[in-house]
């Protein structure tokens, strides 16, 4: 798992930015308009986003559309299903408890 994807993702406007990618591929401009901030720092944002290999562009005359990029979502998800998977454990665990406590408490 690459830290650069968490450190891309962890400042609020770049995780905007992802969300409003998920709709769709968006330019620079109308993904400025969306945020309400000035071209430059989109652009300085999705400069980041693009050297951690979460989004990628087409030019298209002098407009770049950008798009998000699957393949760190799947490495993301890969990463996080170690931890799905154990506290899944820890929560059955957890139920099964509750469970023995309520039996008991319902005998009594």
């Amino acid at each position: 798992m690459k830290t650069n994807i968490f450190s891309a993702l962890a400042e609020s406007t770049r995780l905007e930015i992802v969300g409003l990618l998920r709709k769709g591929p968006m330019t620079v401009g109308k993904i400025a308009e969306q945020l309400d901030i000035r071209q430059p720092q989109a652009s300085k944002h999705l400069k980041v986003l693009l050297s951690a290999g979460i989004v990628e562009f087409n030019a298209e005359a002098n407009r770049r559309i950008y798009k998000l990029r699957q393949e760190p979502f799947k490495d993301l998800d890969l990463w996080l299903n170690e931890y799905r998977d154990m506290w899944e454990e820890k929560f059955d665990s957890l139920d099964r408890y509750l469970q023995d406590v309520q039996e008991r408490e319902s005998k009594e």
